[in-house]
């Protein structure tokens, strides 16, 4: 799991290189690109980062089917008389998932009036208006790096509640230690 970690924290890096580069761009196009990049990436990062975690506890003992299924995105069905997890697909809500992982495996569930938490409900919201696009939405340059800010602090706050010590990245703030 060590080289996925890898990957879901060079995704972070890659989303916060796309922010500073539309800090640096003079031009409208580039810089809206370059939004749009940070933002789809960052929840890339987000998504992996929490995969990597429910892919971890979803061995844990105790666990009912639907339990491991709603970490693993799988369907449960009843045969025999029993649950079991299928091998079909089952998306769940991103904020069902957090939630699911903060509350089960710290015993606490999720503090819904923490600013990281409303940052992230807005940020979510900015990402399916861009994903699920209807209108033209303005991405901001301040709107990408606060959605960044809320998924770097929610992180900062699963693992605090689960591991007991911050999300490593959690230091470097929006600094990414890439170049391109």
């Amino acid at each position: 799991m060590a080289d996925f970690d890898l990957f879901a924290n060079q995704l972070l890096e890659e989303a916060k290189r796309f922010l500073e580069k539309a800090k640096e761009s003079p031009d409208a196009p580039a810089d809206a690109a370059n939004l749009h990049a940070a933002l789809l990436l960052s929840f890339c990062a987000l998504e992996a980062h929490v995969n990597s975690i429910a892919e971890e506890f979803s061995i844990a003992s105790g666990l009912s089917a639907h339990e491991k299924a709603l970490l693993l995105e799988k369907e449960v069905r009843l045969e025999d008389g029993e649950f079991r997890i299928q091998q079909g697909l089952r998306m769940s809500r991103l904020e069902d998932r957090i939630e699911f992982l903060h509350a089960k495996f710290s015993g606490n569930p999720v503090d819904r009036s923490s600013v990281w938490w409303g940052q992230l409900a807005n940020a979510i919201n900015l990402r399916n208006k861009l994903t699920h696009a209807k209108t033209i939405t303005p991405v901001t340059r301040a709107a990408v790096g606060s959605a960044l800010d809320a998924i770097i602090d929610a992180l900062d706050a699963l693992y605090m509640a689960i591991y007991k010590r911050k999300f490593p990245p959690v230091t470097q703030g929006l600094h990414s230690s890439l170049s391109f």
